[in-house]
C-alpha cells in the first residue's frame, strides 16, 4: 500500500498491490504525525477502503475471510520541512504470504541511500469481495534515524522506501555445530582410527597415523607454550603442503595462538607486510624459503625462524621445538581468532581475515550433507594449505572425516596421476586449470583413474562444458562449490548425485543466501541476477585492523556481501555469472588490481596505469595493464614484467599490456574499468 499522509491527517491512497492476487483490504491505521521542530501532534485514525471496481482479479478460493500472518513493515517517515512547512510522509506496506521463506524488510533512504532494516510482523486481513471484514489495527512505526545527507539543521529523518527481503534457505538439513576447538574436531576420530594413516606425502618420505598426529600436535603445543606462544600471539607459517603443516597449524592452535598462513612463493616485501600486519612473533618455514624468511623478518616483531627440516645458521630446527604435551589452552570459541589467512576481499590490498574456532568447525560440519565420505577414502591434497580452500576443505575437513590425506608440495600432472593410480585416490580436489588438464591432456589416458569417485573444483568458476568433458573422460562426477576466505570458506556446494552443469550447488546447511540488485538494494527473485549475500556461522568476525573494510563487507544484520553476481535457479542451485568486485582470479589465486597499479605507477616510464582481468582458457583470467606512457617514453611488456617480478609473486605477473593515450576515469577520478573491458 503506497499512501501519502498530509499534515492534517488525511490519507491519500495512490496504489494498492498484493503480490499473489488483488483482494479487498481494509486497514484501520493509527498514525503519528510528527513535527520535527515540536511535540507530536494528536493521533488520528486513518481509514480507507477500495471500491469493488478496483479489484478485477478474483482472489484464489483458498483465501477466505481469514487472517494471514505476514512479515512486513509499517513505516512512516517524518518529513523534511519546506519553506511552507508542509508535511509529506511516505508509507509502504510490503506484505509476504510466506513468513518462513521471506524475512525482514529492508529499506533505504531515497535521499542519502542509507540501508536500514525494519523488523515487524502484522496481521493482514484479506477477504473476498463484498462487505468489509472487521478492520485490524496496524501501529505505524516511526523510524528515528536521521538522514545525514539532507540539510538544514535540525537534522531531518530518512525518507524510507521498504523492499521485500527474499531469503534462500539451505535445502539441506541443519547440522549441530559442536562447541569444540578446531583441533579437537579434527582429531575427533583419532582414538578410533589410531593406526590409520592420517596424512602422508605422495613421495612416501613423511607420514603420521592419527595417533602419531595427535601426539605430535600436543607435544609441539607444549614446546610453543614454553616459548611464550599463548592467546594473543601470532605465528607465521610459510611452507608448501607437507604433513608437518598440520602439526604446526594445530600445535599453535592448541597453545592458544593464531596462525597466519603465508604463500611461500611470496617475495620479501609481501611476506614482510603480512608479518607486520598480523603482528607475528615467530615464523615456521622450510629450507627452500629460509633466505626469503630471514630477509622478510627485518623490521617485524619476529624473533625466531623455525625450519621444518635442515636448519641453517640463524634458524631453529623444528625438532627442537617439541616439549611436554599440553592440553588445549582455554579460549573463547566464538571470538578467539585461530587463523589469519590473507585475502584482498572484494577490493584493495590483502587483509587479514579473522576466523575463529567456531567458524572453522562450523564450516566442516556444514558440508556433512553435501560430501559423503566413506570409511575407505584417500584424498589428494595438492591445492595449497595456505589458501583457505586447501586449509579447510582439504587439510582440516579431510582429517576430521577420517580421510587419509596425501600431500603434494605443488601440483604436477604426472605426479598427481601416479598418486591416483598407485595410492587409490578416491577424492581429487582441483581448480579449473587442473580440470582443463584432466579433460584435454593426452597423458591422462596412460593412467588408471578408476578409483576416483568425485572431482571437486573450487576457487574459481568452472564452465559447464569443461566439467562435462572431464567427467565423461574420467568416468566420475566433476562438481564445484563456491566459497571465500571470509566464509571459512564454503557457502555453496554440489550435493553428491545432484550435479547441475555450470552451477556451484546449493546453499550449505545452517546458511542463508540472498540475491540483491547492487544498484537498487532490492532482493531479486529466482532466476534473476544480483550480488550474492551470505549469512551463517562460517562468516568471519572481520578484517584485522580494518574496521572500515569489515563494515563494507558485512552489514549490520550479519550479511556478507560477496561482490560476486549470481543467480539462484528454481532448484536452489547458485551460479556465479559475473563479479561486482575488481579482483582478478588467476588459476584460483587472487590478484588485486590496486596492488599492481600501485607498483606499476612507480616505473619511470609510466604516467598512468589501470589493470583489469581478461579471460584466459588455462588460467581463467590474466592481468592486463593499460598504460599511459610518460612524455617521450615507450613502455614495453618486458619492462613492466621485470618490475613486477622484482616485487611480487609470479601469479601476479602482468601478462598483457596495451599502451593508450589516457586512462578513462569518472569525474570523481575512479577508473572506468568497464570501458577498458569493452576495448
Amino acid at each position: 500500500r503506497l499512501c501519502t499522509v498530509d499534515h492534517d491527517g488525511s490519507l491519500q491512497l495512490t496504489r494498492l498491490r498484493v503480490d499473489a492476487f488483488e483482494a479487498y483490504v481494509v486497514l484501520d491505521v493509527e498514525a503519528h504525525i510528527v513535527d520535527p521542530d515540536g511535540p507530536t501532534l494528536p493521533k488520528r485514525d486513518l481509514h480507507h477502503a477500495l471500491p469493488e471496481s478496483r479489484h478485477p482479479v478474483e482472489p484464489p478460493a483458498h483465501v477466505g475471510p481469514e487472517r494471514i500472518k505476514v512479515n512486513g513493515a509499517c513505516v512512516v517517515t517524518k518529513c523534511v520541512a519546506s519553506e511552507q512547512r508542509e508535511r509529506s510522509n511516505v508509507l509502504r506496506f510490503m506484505q509476504r504470504l510466506d513468513p518462513e521463506k521471506y524475512g525482514v524488510s529492508r529499506c533505504h533512504c531515497v535521499v542519502c541511500h542509507s540501508s536500514l532494516t525494519i523488523r515487524r510482523s502484522h496481521d493482514l486481513l484479506l477477504g473476498p469481495f463484498g462487505p468489509a471484514q472487521t478492520p485490524r489495527r496496524f501501529p505505524l512505526q516511526r523510524n528515528r534515524q536521521y538522514c545525514p545527507a539532507y540539510p538544514p539543521t535540525p537534522p531531518r529523518t530518512h525518507h524510507i522506501v521498504t523492499t521485500t527481503t527474499i531469503i534462500h534457505h539451505s535445502p539441506l538439513p541443519d547440522v549441530v555445530i559442536p562447541d569444540v576447538t578446531i583441533t579437537a574436531h579434527v582429531l575427533r576420530n583419532a582414538s578410533a582410527l589410531a593406526d590409520r594413516v592420517a596424512i602422508r606425502d605422495a613421495a612416501g618420505t613423511s607420514s603420521y597415523t592419527f595417533a602419531q598426529l595427535g601426539d605430535a600436535i600436543h607435544s609441539l603445543a607444549g614446546g610453543l607454550a614454553a616459548r611464550g606462544v599463548a592467546p594473543g600471539q601470532v605465528v607465521g607459517l610459510m611452507a608448501p603442503n607437507l604433513p608437518e603443516y598440520a602439526v604446526v597449524f594445530h600445535g599453535v592452535a592448541v597453545a592458544g595462538g593464531a596462525v597466519t598462513t603465508i604463500n611461500p612463493t611470496y617475495g620479501v616485501g609481501e611476506v614482510r607486510h603480512q608479518l607486520q600486519d598480523a603482528g607475528a612473533s615467530m615464523l615456521f618455514t622450510v629450507p627452500m624459503f629460509v633466505e626469503t624468511a630471514l630477509a622478510a623478518i627485518e623490521g617485524t616483531d619476529v624473533t625466531e625462524v623455525v625450519v621444518m627440516g635442515d636448519a641453517p645458521a640463524g634458524t631453529t630446527p623444528m625438532a627442537d621445538m617439541f616439549g611436554d604435551p599440553i592440553e588445549q589452552v582455554a579460549v573463547d570459541l566464538a571470538t578467539h581468532t585461530v587463523v589469519l589467512p590473507y585475502s584482498s576481499g572484494t577490493t584493495g590490498l590483502p587483509k587479514g581475515v579473522m576466523l575463529t574456532h567456531r567458524n572453522l568447525v562450523a564450516n566442516i560440519e556444514q558440508l556433512h550433507h553435501a560430501i559423503n565420505y566413506t570409511d575407505d577414502e584417500v584424498a589428494l591434497a595438492a591445492l595449497p594449505f595456505f589458501h583457505i580452500y586447501g586449509m579447510q576443505v582439504l587439510m582440516n575437513g579431510l582429517l576430521a572425516n577420517g580421510v587419509t590425506t596425501v600431500t603434494m608440495p605443488r601440483f604436477d600432472m604426472v605426479e598427481a596421476l601416479e598418486a591416483v593410480q598407485n595410492l587409490g585416490i578416491t577424492r581429487f580436489f582441483a581448480v579449473p586449470p587442473i580440470i582443463l588438464g584432466l579433460a584435454k591432456h593426452p597423458i591422462v589416458d596412460q593412467y588408471d583413474m578408476s578409483s576416483v569417485r568425485q572431482i571437486f573444483s573450487g576457487a574459481a568458476p568452472l564452465g559447464a562444458e569443461l566439467a562435462a568433458e572431464a567427467g565423461a573422460r574420467l568416468g566420475c562426477e566433476v562438481v564445484q562449490g563456491f566459497g571465500m576466505t571470509e566464509l571459512s570458506p564454503v557457502s555453496h556446494c554440489t550435493v553428491e548425485g545432484d550435479f547441475r552443469p555450470g552451477t556451484s550447488g546449493v546453499t550449505v546447511s545452517n546458511t542463508e543466501s540472498r540475491i540483491v540488485d547492487p544498484g537498487t538494494g532490492e532482493d531479486q527473485p529466482v532466476g534473476e541476477r544480483g550480488e550474492l549475500w551470505v549469512r551463517g556461522p562460517q562468516v568471519m568476525t572481520g578484517y584485522l585492523n580494518n574496521a572500515e573494510a569489515t563494515a563494507a563487507t558485512i552489514d549490520a544484520d550479519g550479511w556478507l556481501h560477496s561482490g560476486d553476481i549470481a543467480i539462484i535457479d528454481e532448484h536452489g542451485h547458485m551460479t556465479i555469472v559475473d563479479r561486482l568486485k575488481e579482483l582478478i582470479k588467476f588459476k584460483g589465486f587472487q590478484v588485486a588490481p590496486a596492488e599492481l597499479e600501485a607498483l606499476l605507477i612507480t616505473h619511470p616510464k609510466v604516467a598512468d596505469v589501470a589493470v583489469i582481468g581478461v579471460p584466459d582458457d588455462e588460467a581463467g583470467e590474466i592481468p592486463k595493464a593499460f598504460v599511459t606512457a610518460a612524455p617521450g617514453e615507450t613502455v614495453t611488456l618486458e619492462e613492466i614484467q621485470e618490475l613486477v617480478s622484482e616485487h611480487l609473486v609470479s601469479y601476479k605477473q602482468v601478462r598483457q599490456i596495451e599502451v593508450i593515450d589516457a586512462i578513462p576515469k569518472s569525474a570523481a577520478g575512479k577508473i572506468l574499468r568497464k570501458e577498458l573491458r569493452a576495448r
